[in-house]
């Protein structure tokens, strides 16, 4: 039975959406950015429902959109200059049974738990490995397809890269001091935390631009004032400035669910010309990006 384009176009934004929390995890280890990695999901997306229409109905989606995502994250990277590369040798032998021994477990484990910055640090070819294998546990087979590798090209890829991770993640840290937040996220979290919404739409600039995972642009001063109508309803909302990778990753706002919370839910960015907001990132329909995110709250101002 053929798919009329109307039900395929349907089919693959219902996948999407499905898989936009696992596409984000793999692009922002890649780009080493939470932020980067939502820009490289969001054109994806984007390069997905324009591919669409030309797409076999038969083509297995995930895979497919998996090979997009590795593509843009690529050019991201090489657009930024970081791109490095290290011929594959001979493999090293690693398990891919679905009951993972203790030592496989572990090594999943570490993977999970290290910090998006630090994959950058290893080449291309590892660091696509131990994401895909271990953070998102797809097996050697669909890597192998997915980078047009041996599969003993890729174990090799993943034994150097989590044997480079184990290093990484034993090195002594640098000394985590939490800076004090800018002047311009001071009165940002100051006004919406008074719930001074007139304050908050005085600074924003003309042309500012909102942005929410699942839901369309807003643009311009009168529609992004809208915008905080919709918090005006949530009165426990409450937002800490906070740091990026020790500060390296940028400021963010930290949105806690309530002031009392020990984590936050989610993030926003909030990014400035001269006095004005030019655009706010909110993600409170993308909680995900908080995963591997290395997050420090901004110190008090004097």
């Amino acid at each position: 039975m053929s798919i009329s384009p109307v039900d395929g176009r349907a089919r693959l934004q219902a996948v999407m959406a499905e898989l936009r929390p696992e596409l984000h995890r793999y692009c922002a280890r890649l780009a080493g950015s939470v932020f980067d990695g939502d820009d490289i999901v969001q054109d994806v997306l984007v390069r997905a429902l324009v591919a669409a229409d030309g797409l076999d109905p038969e083509t297995p989606l995930k895979p497919w959109l998996f090979r997009i995502a590795h593509n843009r994250a690529l050019d991201h990277l090489r657009s930024q200059a970081v791109r490095r590369s290290e011929p594959i040798e001979a493999a090293v032998q690693v398990a891919d049974d679905l009951t993972l021994d203790p030592a496989e477990a572990l090594m999943r484990q570490e993977a999970v738990a290290t910090a998006l910055s630090r994959f950058t640090q290893l080449p291309i070819a590892q660091r696509s490995a131990v994401i895909l294998k271990d953070v998102l546990g797809h097996s050697l087979e669909e890597i192998s397809e997915l980078l047009d590798l041996s599969v003993n090209a890729v174990k090799a890829a993943l034994s150097r890269g989590r044997t480079r991770l184990t290093e990484l993640n034993a090195a002594p840290g640098k000394p985590r001091l939490a800076k004090p937040a800018s002047a311009g996220s001071a009165q940002f979290s100051a006004l919406f935390n008074q719930r001074d919404w007139d304050g908050l739409r005085a600074l924003l600039a003309e042309d500012v631009h909102l942005t929410q995972a699942t839901h369309p642009d807003r643009k311009g001063r009168s529609d992004v004032g809208m915008f905080f109508t919709i918090y005006a309803e949530i009165p426990e909302f409450h937002l800490v400035p906070a740091y990026l990778d020790g500060g390296h990753g940028g400021e963010v706002m930290a949105v806690f669910a309530r002031a009392d919370d020990a984590q936050p839910s989610y993030l926003m960015k909030v990014e400035w010309r001269d006095s004005r907001i030019v655009r706010i990132r909110d993600f409170r329909y993308a909680g995900y990006i908080l995963e591997g995110a290395d997050l420090v709250l901004a110190a008090p101002r004097a």
